[in-house]
């Protein structure tokens, strides 16, 4: 299966995606979040071009680019009402990618499961699902906290595919970040990069050795067409 799922026509039985900035363009929700966070430190709010290309790379890259003043330990310190503030907000600004939910209808009508594998806090990936209508549409959903590990470790790629009962071959991974090219492909899965996702402009994607790399969600699904 392992060359089929890397071929035009043929979805792999298990697809899966990172979350923010792959499936969910979560911006705007930590564009508010950070908004709260700054008002307290008496700054203005962040621009949303500013922090984009810092969304996939989880809080601290966010509370880097949103507090460059702040030595590290003051932003360590600001982790945890970070992620406090964002329990406030998630789901209510952003949404899945343009193109997102034509991929995901397109992977069920070929009889193929999707999945999740991201390293946002498991409880706040999974209080996402209800809010997108997706709690019975993801068949695995593994967080960053699911094991002692997470991205670029392959092992949370590997734990997905496990528990739905398939050899990483058979499945597929697709992300924006290096790091979720460099899982899949330890992971001895075939690796696709979002690149309508999360970037910073010194990233190459090319350069990550991906097995493909779509610009747009329907590009992605096109390939299986």
């Amino acid at each position: 299966m392992a060359l089929d799922a890397l071929r035009e026509g043929s979805v792999p039985p298990l697809v899966l995606f990172d979350l923010d900035g792959t499936l969910l363009d979560s911006a705007p929700d930590f564009v508010a979040t950070l908004r709260v966070l700054r008002s307290r430190h008496g700054l203005p709010p962040i621009s949303e071009a500013l922090l984009r290309p810092h969304v996939s790379r989880g809080s601290r890259a966010m509370l880097r680019a949103a507090f460059p003043d702040l030595d590290d330990a003051a932003r360590e310190a600001l982790v945890q009402p970070f992620l406090d503030v964002y329990r406030t907000e998630l789901g209510r600004h952003g949404g899945p990618f343009d193109g997102v939910e034509e991929l995901l209808a397109g992977i069920e009508d070929a009889g193929a499961r999707w999945g999740i594998v991201t390293n946002k806090p498991g409880a706040l990936a999974r209080a996402l699902m209800p809010l997108l209508g997706w709690e019975q549409r993801c068949a695995v959903l593994v967080g960053g906290d699911t094991l002692p590990v997470c991205k670029p470790d392959p092992r949370p790629l590997l734990h997905a595919a496990q528990a739905q009962s398939l050899p990483a071959a058979d499945c597929a991974y697709v992300g924006d970040d290096e790091r979720d090219i460099i899982a899949a492909r330890a992971a001895g899965m075939p690796s696709m990069v979002a690149l309508w996702g999360y970037r910073l402009d010194s990233d190459d994607p090319i350069a990550w050795q991906a097995d493909h790399l779509f610009e747009t969600p329907r590009d992605l699904l096109a390939h299986w067409a």
